[in-house]
């Protein structure tokens, strides 16, 4: 009993390892450091601008792959497969797929919550509401890309119920693996080419926004320039929309089928 308690005593009275311990307030403080910009109002508009920019770099990519529709179906369907297969044997099948989705959507949520808190100090700093809203500097897509967002996110749910798990409901003709022919049978009935088409201009607005609004959070908005930046959303956003309002029109033209 003696020997246990002169062991506990010495185990008290043991000052911790001063490496260890700078370690762990070093980490701890970078944590810290980091929640703390974040809860600012700059920290939220630099990860709107971040994750933002990871998203349009998928739209990009998304939108060039799906160009292969235009060629034999073999094309499209191969492209397919080769996503399946990135990483192999390092991944299992799927893998870097299913990665690359966790990832987006991470940069979704932390978008969208981002947003959605950056609204919330909006309205803390003008308690009384004004009697007449009078919008100064705002344009269509400025005020209608919280419900631009809404359809978008919508949309999403459903394109992925539709053409990548092909759950019956959303897709009865659906073919495991065969790309092509699920989009075109999918986009052959008219509301749901009807229901993309009025996503694609929802995200042509959310595009142009989520630009012009990314060069402001980066410090690019001096006066010098903004012409050039206004012309590239607008070029983008309108490269992006049209190249995706392609797809549902052209099948429904028969031109893809």
């Amino acid at each position: 009993m003696a020997r246990r308690e002169a062991a506990a005593g010495a185990g008290a009275d043991r000052k911790p390892d001063p490496i260890v311990l700078a370690r762990l307030q070093s980490k701890g403080g970078q944590m810290s450091g980091i929640l703390s910009f974040y809860r600012s109002a700059v920290g939220k508009k630099a990860v709107m601008a971040a994750t933002g920019l990871l998203l349009f770099g998928f739209v990009v990519g998304h939108l060039l792959g799906n160009l292969k529709l235009y060629q034999d179906p073999e094309k499209i369907n191969g492209y397919a497969e080769w996503l399946r297969e990135i990483g192999t044997p390092a991944l299992p099948p799927s893998g870097f797929l299913w990665i690359a989705r966790l990832v987006l959507l991470a940069a979704v949520a932390l978008h969208i919550h981002a947003a959605w808190r950056l609204t919330l100090i909006n309205r803390r700093a003008r308690p009384v509401a004004y009697k007449k809203r009078a919008v100064v500097q705002a344009d269509y897509a400025t005020r209608t890309l919280r419900w631009g967002g809404v359809i978008i996110a919508l949309f999403v749910a459903y394109h992925l119920a539709h053409l990548t798990w092909g759950w019956a409901w959303a897709h009865p003709e659906f073919r495991a693996g065969d790309v092509h022919h699920n989009v075109v049978a999918g986009f052959r009935v008219w509301w749901v080419s009807g229901f993309y088409a009025l996503a694609q201009v929802a995200l042509g607005f959310h595009l142009y926004h989520g630009l012009w609004s990314m060069f402001q959070s980066l410090g690019w908005g001096e006066p010098r320039g903004r012409d050039w930046r206004r012309t590239f959303a607008h070029v983008f956003a309108w490269a992006i929309t049209l190249g995706n309002l392609s797809f549902p029109l052209s099948v429904l033209a028969g031109v893809i089928g």
